[in-house]
């Protein structure tokens, strides 16, 4: 399974996620990628975010977001996910982001 993150994407960042099945963004990378996330959903790219260290803000950005890691109490994290629909919210993880990629 091919993994790309911002830092892999060069100059054609479409091309450069080609053939790739995650995506993996930190909070702080949401805002600079908004083209790629429409791209990442015409091309088949699940998106992952971690987010811990900050606290989510309702946005678009939501609907191509698969997988998120928050810094949050349960109860809290089932909130945002129905809220955000975003299909897995794991919460208070230690673990890399990519241990919860499928």
């Amino acid at each position: 399974m091919r993994i790309v993150t911002l830092d892999d994407l060069k100059e054609d960042k479409r091309a450069d996620m080609q053939g790739a099945r995650w995506l993996i963004l930190s909070a702080g990378e949401l805002e600079q990628s908004a083209s790629l996330l429409m791209f990442t959903e015409l091309d088949d790219i699940l998106v992952a975010v971690d987010h811990r260290g900050s606290i989510p803000t309702d946005g678009i950005w939501q609907r191509a977001v698969h997988l998120i890691v928050i810094d949050a109490s349960e109860s809290e994290a089932e909130s945002f996910r129905r809220r955000s629909g975003i299909t897995k919210v794991i919460c208070n993880a230690t673990e890399d982001i990519r241990t919860f990629l499928w």
